[in-house]
């Protein structure tokens, strides 16, 4: 059976401009400029006013403004026009982005996406979004060859936004899976319209809300800290308790955000009756090395997630080792040590270090290496390596998970992986019911960096 492709395609780049003031935002086109063209004629070309095509891009309405060749910008919607009627089917080349002229798929054939974060370039939210965002339209141009029939509205829905009035607009109760929101205050708005409408919702990112629990139709990617170190603890336990000594270190920072974690393991050791060592960063060496067992391996735990006091406990486990080479350790860490692994890479073999995360960044696996070049060849940058995760594999990885999803088995699809035959790059997908509402994501794993130079993922 011969399959066709329906894709609107809203390109993100780095002239990004898009005023977080506007309540909600959709655009018909991104337009590359060429030499000599006009904002006349590039109005007239697309069929809009001067004044539609300038709204759209407010810095063309700063003094002293020029358009340049090789500038990119918004094409709005004619007022008045039936957005949906003048979608046309686009798709991307390495070239240029100008929409293409393609056949158009039934509509019955299509999957109807929403996106409502923050896509705007003024703040750290904004830029993450877009990174996710340029993620997921990779994957729906991927899934093309597929036959994937998809149709995307994207709007910009920023923190001070009413998310109100983005659901106000024509197209979005006939979307078939929501995106978003990224801030608490919008989602059960949110989630009541797509109640309403029999629009399933995926909320991307960690938030702090209590809809996915009531709500069926909301599908929530990222656990809550206290499950989530509720399952850090089961997996320490099964991992250490019998073989292992713990010891905590103490680093003293006033602003670390693992407290309730390490508090908690305590908590719970103490309850198991399992002897554990209390130290500090600042301890002299000679009563630092006190705490550690010769005759069996060491488990560390240290009390703050940032760099700088991972490097000086490493100071501290180095002078250790040289007096005391037979000692055997490991550590048990922070999602947040990902960020430091490609300086710190050595030092986690040495020290075994175990990460208990909901996900994974391999940057040498050869699919992900290949959707990093991907990625800059279209959008003409790199992915930000200090985002972790990587905003763009989430969005590519959710697309692919969803839309894959709904094309087995519609309105059916509960977040259950056996239903969906991809691997994703960074996050595993296997969701459960939550409550009496919604799905919330199950995965958990360790990522344990071994002495032996390799590394792998022990999932539970």
């Amino acid at each position: 059976m011969k399959l066709y492709y329906k894709y609107f395609l809203f390109i993100f780049v780095l002239a990004f401009t898009i005023e977080a003031a506007a309540q909600t935002t959709i655009w018909r086109d991104i337009h590359k400029v060429k030499k000599k063209e006009t904002i006349f004629g590039i109005a007239k070309d697309y069929g809009v006013s001067i004044q539609e095509l300038l709204d759209a891009n407010p810095e063309m309405k700063q003094e002293g403004y020029e358009l340049k060749k090789g500038s990119w910008i918004f094409v709005p919607f004619a007022k008045g026009n039936d957005k949906k009627a003048e979608i046309k089917p686009t798709t991307i080349t390495t070239n240029t982005p100008k929409p293409q002229k393609s056949v158009a798929a039934p509509v019955s054939n299509v999957i109807r996406i929403g996106v409502m974060l923050p896509l705007h370039n003024n703040d750290g939210d904004g830029k993450r979004m877009v990174e996710y965002y340029r993620g997921l339209l990779l994957a729906l141009e991927q899934m093309k060859a597929e036959g994937i029939n998809t149709d995307v509205h994207a709007w910009n829905v920023p923190i001070d936004a009413d998310i109100r009035t983005t659901l106000s607009e024509q197209n979005a109760a006939n979307l078939d899976i929501i995106f978003g929101p990224l801030y608490s205050n919008q989602v059960k708005h949110l989630g009541d319209f797509c109640t309403k409408n029999g629009i399933k919702m995926v909320i991307p990112f960690s938030i702090e809300s209590k809809e996915a629990s009531v709500n069926p139709n909301i599908f929530q990617v990222y656990q809550d800290n206290f499950r989530l170190n509720k399952k850090a603890i089961a997996c320490f336990f099964e991992r250490f308790q019998k073989t292992h000594q713990p010891i905590f270190i103490n680093c003293n920072d006033n602003d670390s955000q693992v407290g309730n974690f390490t508090s908690e393991l305590r908590k719970n050791l103490e309850r198991a009756k399992i002897p554990y060592k209390l130290t500090s960063i600042n301890t002299p060496q000679v009563d630092f090395a006190k705490n550690f067992s010769t005759s069996k391996p060491n488990v560390i735990v240290i009390n703050s997630e940032k760099s700088p006091y991972l490097n000086k406990v490493f100071a501290k486990l180095d002078s250790l080792k040289r007096t005391n080479p037979g000692i055997a350790i490991s550590m048990y860490g922070y999602n947040e040590w990902f960020m430091y692994q490609e300086y710190n890479l050595a030092n986690y073999f040495k020290y075994g270090v175990y990460i208990p995360s909901t996900y994974y960044y391999n940057k040498a696996a050869r699919k992900t290496e290949a959707l990093e070049k991907l990625y800059q060849s279209k959008f003409g940058e790199p992915m930000r390596n200090t985002y972790i995760p990587r905003f763009a594999i989430i969005g590519y990885d959710q697309a692919q998970f969803f839309v894959r999803g709904l094309k087995n088995k519609g309105k059916n699809f509960k977040g259950n992986s056996t239903d969906v035959k991809y691997a994703p790059l960074q996050t595993h997908y296997n969701f459960e019911r939550y409550g009496s509402g919604g799905y919330i994501n199950n995965h958990f794993q360790l990522v344990h960096f071994k002495a032996d130079q390799t590394m792998e993922n022990l999932v539970y």
